[in-house]
Parts: structure tokens; C-alpha cells; sequence
């Protein structure tokens, strides 16, 4: 889905929960850990699936990298994959159904001048901490760091990294 229609979506989104905001950043996130979880599940999988053979470790090694992933998907709390937005005022967290539709319920809204934001860089991932600066509570998510993949980039520049 291009930048455009994710800004699209998310807005009609933001729209549909009464909040007078303007987003001008989309990107898809995971909760944080869960590239690395399963690249763990898929060294562990093929391991094990080696014994019985080439294709049987391709097989166990990609069913344990979505075992991983799953896994710490679900010990985080979050969605499995959100779309986040960006405005002058607010960052926004939604459900992803899918990358075609309208997303799902809104897990978070952190106003912008409550927000302190913390990015570190990983191999294949840049890792984005939002921490409510009342509260202490945060929110994190990982992003792809391939520049054409599903847009977590725009994210980071609207953040200022």
C-alpha cells in the first residue's frame, strides 16, 4: 500500500474516534522483539529439522521463525502488527487487520508534548520506545529498516530521527 492510502486510512481511522487531528506519517510496526524471536525460533527450528534433511530444515526453520515470532507477539500485550500515525499533536497506534483496510481499534494516543521518544538501531530493525512522560509507561515497537518496505521510515523522520 503506498505512504498516501496508509495516511488515508489512518486518518479516516482518527476521524472515526472524534479526534480533530491531521496525521502526516503512517508506518507498520510489530511489537518490539519479535523479528528477533523469530529468527531465534528459525535457528532452533532448522536446527532440529536438519537432521532429517535439507528440505525438512528449510521447512522447521521457517515454521520456527513464525513460531518465535508469534510467541513474542503475544507475551507483549500488543497487536501483532499496528499502523502508526503521526501528527503535529499526537502519536496514534491502530490494530492492522491488513495493509488494504481501514485499521482496527486504537491501542494507544500519546500526545506529542507528554512524549519522550527513544530509537535504537538494530541490524535489520530500528526500535521505537514512546514513553508517556506523566506516567512512564511505554509503548515498543519495532520498524523495518529497509527504506522500501512498509513505511516505518516516514515514521522515524516525523519523530525527528
Amino acid at each position: 500500500m503506498s505512504e498516501k492510502k496508509m495516511i488515508e486510512i489512518v486518518q479516516e481511522a482518527v476521524n472515526d474516534q472524534g479526534i480533530q487531528d491531521q496525521v502526516t506519517a503512517v508506518g507498520e510496526f510489530l511489537p518490539r522483539g519479535t523479528i528477533g524471536a523469530g529468527e531465534i525460533g528459525g535457528m532452533v527450528g532448522s536446527s532440529a529439522g536438519d537432521l532429517a534433511g535439507n528440505f525438512a530444515g528449510s521447512v522447521a526453520g521457517a515454521a520456527g521463525f513464525l513460531v518465535g515470532m508469534h510467541r513474542q507477539q503475544d507475551e507483549s500485550g500488543l497487536p501483532r502488527r499496528m499502523l502508526v500515525g503521526v501528527s503535529p499533536q499526537a502519536v496514534y497506534g491502530f490494530a492492522e487487520h491488513n495493509r488494504h483496510d481501514e485499521p482496527g481499534r486504537l491501542v494507544f494516543r500519546i500526545p506529542r508534548d507528554e512524549l519522550t521518544i527513544k530509537v535504537h538501531e538494530r541490524v535489520s530493525v530500528r526500535v521505537l520506545e514512546l514513553i508517556d512522560d506523566d506516567s512512564g509507561a511505554k509503548v515498543e515497537l519495532e520498524g523495518s529498516r529497509i527504506p522500501t518496505g512498509p513505511h516505518a521510515t516516514e515514521v522515524f523522520k516525523a519523530l525527528g530521527h
